[in-house]
């Protein structure tokens, strides 16, 4: 056998550093984070708000938080899982439901703050570019940055349709429309349009009307959910219009009422020490007595 290299040496392995916990499950990447937390030093203790967008499979969540050594801190959070209180009842993963959690966050974290009659943001779904701006003589607009995380920010994604949700409900993040559906890379353009449609679930009804003619079969197979919750074509766009003026009018946090529980004992409650002398004092009588009893006998 020729002669082998030792491509790892010794010194290798003692100088091997190991990577952070979150890197190694490939959950963080720090070198996006490293940038979204470090503030300014100029700007001292001032936080630096993040726009947190995830999505499950089941799931939308989005948050406002900023860093501290201790780990972030959450300000405010938003889930698709609540839009069904909004009255959208299916579809909690797609575009719309992503405007929607994010117009949810925006509206939850002014009113929050007793911003929410300062900022209304965009009340009209048009689609187009909108950047909200402070008033004069009122508090600053609440600004942050958007964190998709792992995420591939390709034109269309769906964390986009949670930032335009967030922007349109009154709140200050760094965007383009370049990343929005309806931005055409070769021609440079942005249609309005084709983004709107995206944000109201047009594109899904005109999907569920071509299925619907061309294949009832598989129209009822994939929109099983929207058949049993009596959701048509026709009533997409109505249903996600009542869902934004329903989360401007109420969009606080309920909390759910604390059940009462009973728990359950498998050994005997501890006596106290009066308890103890009392039980201890019954015993010592009852004995006597059972003396006393013997000796009349």
């Amino acid at each position: 056998m020729g002669f082998v290299k030792v491509v790892k040496s010794k010194a290798y392995f003692k100088r091997y550093q190991v990577k952070y916990r979150r890197r190694r499950e490939g959950k963080t990447d720090y070198f996006a984070r490293k940038r979204l937390v470090i503030q300014d030093k100029n700007k001292y203790n001032t936080p630096k708000y993040r726009m947190i967008v995830r999505f499950s499979n089941r799931d939308i969540v989005c948050q406002i938080a900023y860093a501290k050594i201790e780990g972030d801190v959450i300000v405010c959070a938003a889930y698709s899982h609540e839009l069904p209180k909004y009255g959208v009842s299916v579809g909690l993963t797609n575009y719309a439901a992503a405007y929607c959690t994010g117009l949810l966050l925006a509206r939850r974290l002014l009113n929050k703050f007793s911003l929410d009659k300062v900022y209304e943001g965009q009340v009209e779904v048009t689609g187009e570019e909108f950047n909200v701006e402070s008033i004069d003589g009122q508090p600053g607009v609440f600004s942050c940055y958007l964190d998709a995380g792992l995420t591939r920010t390709t034109t269309g994604n769906k964390a986009f349709g949670a930032l335009k949700g967030a922007v349109d409900g009154g709140l200050s993040i760094p965007h383009s429309t370049k990343r929005f559906p309806g931005y055409d890379s070769e021609s440079k353009e942005f249609n309005a349009e084709v983004h709107r449609k995206h944000i109201l679930g047009l594109n899904i009804s005109e999907y569920m009307s071509y299925l619907l003619e061309e294949d009832e079969d598989a129209y009822k197979k994939q929109f099983s959910q929207y058949i049993k919750n009596g959701v048509t074509p026709e009533s997409v766009e109505g249903m996600y219009k009542k869902a934004h003026a329903a989360i401007r009018e109420n969009p606080v946090h309920e909390k759910k009422p604390q059940r009462e529980i009973k728990k359950k004992r498998w050994n005997r409650k501890k006596l106290t020490l009066s308890q103890k002398k009392d039980r201890v004092a019954q015993k010592k009588a009852s004995f006597l007595r059972a003396q006393e009893a013997a000796d009349d006998e």
